[in-house]
């Protein structure tokens, strides 16, 4: 039996071969079905040279950026996604006859020192382990592949005596691999001559005993043999032990083919193992691992409109020969070069020029540490023009110029500089070709595993802020602004959107779905937008119904909601709704009608723990632990009569909406002076529903939603999307008993199954730009009209005489800055909306600008304030006035 140490093919051991990419750059490849081609294609050339068993492929979960030994050689940080590029690339081997290998066991991706030269620990415990190191091989045994190597660790959580290696520990090779992870397969060790096991006595005894079926590099084989036969003797060893591994060593070894014992023809070997077909999959392989991360205001493609690009190269000449081929073909282009013995002056002056530019590419082909050396200058480049940077490099050297590529428009990542991969990095920037790879692991604090952006061949070309009056430098300080609130926790992730004159100039994502959750935030991903909803909901319902004449904003709310007609609030009208000047309470906690009084021991709510009040709900607020749902209110599956989800497992009575209603009649009613009230736009809702005959969410799908194209704007979203595409909104509700993901926070909109007038929609910063570039345009939408402009002014503009509020929309405080909802700069003309959970929109049309914030701040503590006393919202709105310049 031959084996083979090829993680990444023959190249690794052997020269005049094909070069593969390393795993950190196959594990940014989204479609599995190449790592699996990418594995038969290696079995192929190793049968090829007479090649029965590869030592392949790396199981370890690189969590240690910093790792001195595995690094590029693991498909990234993820322990699911290294789970699936293993077994694809494990299945491919063994499906073209090579026996797989995972390793190293039970895991060496989050360590700092090398095995090769000392005994790396990992300290993690069990549970840690389970979920990242040991993850990657529970898979692959369940997957079937038939190889494991034992690294030489030590792992104190699974081998309590410190001082033995993983790799001669019994308790895990025996123990864990074979007992409990059900393991029948060769185990072998990683090289016994490594230092990390060296200086054992007796190590190939240890080994076998240890449960390993083949050991590999002892330091002296001849008393290695020795040693087994002395152990044998003297009892340590037993002859049924060794005979159990020969037999599964044989096994193998006729299912790998060698009892027929093939020749191996040496002539025109080169030719077998060099075909077309291997280089292609090669160029596929590297092309697929191509990575954009940010392309924020849509900088890619680059076009020729912009006037003459700037290309400044740090490296050696001639090293981005194809990538200034290929853009020239499309672009005019000046080129600028830089390397380890170009001056300051020299660059000072290069700097300079540059700012002649509208667009700016930086071809990046110095590798990892030289990199570093180039700190400095780039700590300083801060070009006015959008900058693109191109690394024809590893992870590490981009690394090194983090805080550069975080200011940048865009990043290619390419991993490494072959001709063919510059030419393909060329057609991507230029739209001529597609990149659709993730980061297989994280860049410092800027870029997360799994970061990154399509760029999809035939994209219209992209914009820059310059193009529209703001100062690209300036609007990246936005950056900065959301990396202290996400520092802060004072939210887990968020979408931030800035459109000028209808063009998005900034368009991000960041953070993640929760801390426990980290899954990057997309583009795609739905928030629970709160009291947002009002204004991109509710109000655009009555806006629609003014504008065809069927309300009138003097109509008397009772007019249209019987249940008001003999009660103290008959003559309430739409516009005193609109502008929060009713009388109406602010809100009312409907959800007590649903308690069980005698389950609740004492107040439902105080401000202490005791022994019936230790569920925390607010700063200093908690809850009755022990509380009961009304017996036969609440149903755990939905019936007949329980129509309205409020969580999982939760279904209400649908009688209990009308239950509401007669609340809100027998509310109080307070004289008529400016105080923000939910119950308003309950009520409006009401009035949408009785003039259209149709549900609120049914009649904005009708004449909103669905005619602008918005596919993530709605109620209920767990109707049409999972959990996963959802942001979670909070965690351990106390209401509901459980994490909030899909549901509506807001209680009083839960009561109501989901849809309300002041609460219940999902959407996201994309969508909601055009419900309010819709507004800003006085109606129109990509040549369709949804509302006449007169309308629009009216709502846009009228203004309280007793507040600052608008009808329906929320306007600058100018009396209370400290009230402010939005920054100090934004003109009185601006108009918007925010939202409990972290949201808000506002428009301003002496600017034509729209920005929308959303972010889930609650999850995972309700009483988490830090978005409002940071005033994160605030601070990025001024960063966007900040920004504004007048163009030549």
């Amino acid at each position: 039996m031959i084996t083979f140490d090829g993680e990444w093919g023959l190249a690794m051991r052997l020269e005049n071969t094909p070069v593969f990419p390393r795993n950190a750059a196959l594990g940014c490849i989204s479609d599995n079905t190449l790592i699996e081609a990418y594995g038969q294609e290696v079995a192929r050339e190793l049968r090829e040279i007479g090649a029965h068993v590869n030592f392949a492929p790396d199981a370890d979960v690189n969590t240690n950026p910093e790792n001195p030994v595995i690094h590029v050689r693991s498909f990234g940080e993820n322990p699911k996604t290294v789970a699936e590029k293993v077994i694809a690339y494990g299945r491919g081997l063994e499906t073209g006859g090579i026996l797989s290998v995972s390793k190293h066991f039970p895991g060496h991706g989050d360590t700092d020192v090398d095995s090769h030269q000392a005994l790396p620990a990992v300290y993690y415990n069990r549970a840690r382990l389970d979920s990242v190191e040991l993850y990657p091989f529970k898979e692959a045994i369940q997957a079937g592949l038939g190889g494991v190597m034992v690294g030489h660790l030590q792992v104190p959580a699974l081998e309590p005596d410190r001082i033995t290696p993983s790799s001669l520990s019994h308790s895990i090779v025996t123990d864990l691999l074979r007992g409990e992870l059900g393991f029948n397969g060769l185990v072998f060790t990683d090289a016994l001559a490594m230092k990390g096991v060296a200086a054992e006595s007796d190590v190939t005894v240890k080994a076998l005993k240890a449960g390993n079926d083949m050991v590999l590099v002892q330091q002296n084989v001849e008393k290695a043999q020795e040693s087994v036969v002395k152990a044998i003797k003297d009892g340590r060893l037993t002859m049924e032990e060794i005979d159990a591994k020969c037999r599964r060593i044989l096994a193998y070894k006729y299912r790998l083919g060698l009892s027929r014992r093939p020749m191996i023809p040496v002539d025109g070997l080169s030719d077998r193992i060099h075909t077309p077909e291997a280089q292609a999959l090669v160029t596929k392989l590297r092309t697929s691992a191509v990575t954009v991360l940010g392309n924020y205001f849509q900088i890619l493609p680059l076009t020729a409109t912009k006037g003459e690009i700037a290309v400044l190269t740090v490296g050696d000449e001639g090293s981005d020969a194809s990538f200034i081929e290929g853009l020239r073909s499309e672009l005019p282009l000046k080129t600028f070069r830089m390397d380890k013995n170009t001056g300051e002056e020299e660059r000072r002056k290069i700097v300079k020029e540059l700012g002649n530019y509208r667009r700016v590419v930086v071809c990046i082909t110095v590798q990892d540490k030289e990199a570093g050396e180039y700190r400095s200058f780039f700590a300083g480049f801060r070009p006015q023009a959008p900058v693109v940077y191109a690394f024809f490099t590893s992870y590490r050297a981009l690394a090194s110029l983090e805080e550069a590529a975080a200011r940048s428009a865009a990043v290619v990542l390419a991993h490494s500089g072959e001709e063919d991969l510059q030419r393909y990095v060329a057609d991507v920037v230029l739209g001529k070709a597609s990149a659709t790879g993730r980061l297989s692991m994280r860049i410092g604090n800027t870029f997360a595993a799994g970061s990154g952006v399509d760029v999809i061949s035939g994209s219209p070309a992209g914009i820059a802020p310059e193009d529209y009056g703001l100062k690209s430098y300036r609007l990246h300080r936005i950056d900065s602004v959301v990396a202290a609130g996400l520092a802060a926790k004072a939210f887990p992730g968020c979408q931030v959107l800035v459109l000028r004159h209808g063009q998005p100039v900034y368009d991000k994502c960041f953070g993640t779905h929760s801390v426990t959750d980290t899954t990057p935030v997309r583009a795609t991903d739905l928030f629970d937008l709160a009291s947002l909803t009002k204004t991109s909901a509710t109000l655009l319902a009555v806006m629609k119904l003014y504008d065809q004449g069927r309300i009138e904003l003097t109509d008397a709310v009772s007019k249209y909601v019987p249940a008001l007609r003999a009660t103290n609030k008959k003559n309430i009208t739409i516009r005193e709704l609109l502008l929060h000047e009713s009388g109406l309470v602010p809100y009312i906690r409907f959800y007590r009608d649903a308690i069980d009084e005698y389950s609740v021991t004492g107040p439902f709510t105080q401000g202490f723990v005791d022994e019936w009040h230790h569920t925390r709900m607010g700063e200093y607020t908690y809850a009755c632990s022990d509380f009961k749902f009304k017996k036969g209110l609440v149903s755990a599956t939905k019936t007949s009569g329980h129509t309205l989800q409020i969580a999982d497992g939760l279904w209400l009575d649908k009688k209990f909406k009308a239950a509401m209603m007669k609340s809100i009649a027998q509310s109080e009613l307070d004289r008529k002076r400016f105080v923000y009230s939910d119950i308003g736009f309950i009520l409006l809702q009401q009035v949408v529903e009785a003039v259209t005959g149709k549900t609120l969410d049914a009649y904005l799908v009708s004449e909103f939603y669905r005619p602008m194209g918005l596919e993530h704007t709605l109620f209920q979203p767990l109707n049409r999307y999972k959990k996963a595409d959802i942001m979670p909104t909070a965690a351990n509700d106390y209401l509901r008993r459980q994490d909030l993901c899909g549901y509506v926070h807001d209680e009083a909109a839960a009561f109501m199954g989901g849809v309300s007038g002041n609460a219940g929609l999902f959407s996201t910063a994309q969508e909601l730009g055009k419900i309010y570039q819709m507004i800003l345009n006085e109606g129109e939408l990509d040549g369709k009209r949804y509302l006449r402009p007169e309308t629009c002014r009216i709502f846009t503009t009228e203004k309280s005489a007793v507040s600052h509020r608008g009808l329906g929309y929320d306007k600058p405080n100018l009396k209370d800055p400290k009230a402010n909802a939005c920054a100090s700069s934004a003109p009185a003309s601006v108009y918007g909306h925010t939202g409990f959970t972290g949201t808000c929109a506002w428009v301003d049309p002496e600017n034509d600008l729209v920005y929308i914030f959303l972010s889930n701040r609650l999850c995972p503590d309700a009483w988490n304030g830090k978005l409002n006393s940071m005033k994160i919202r605030q601070a990025v709105q001024e960063v966007i006035y900040q920004s504004l310049y007048t163009p030549e």
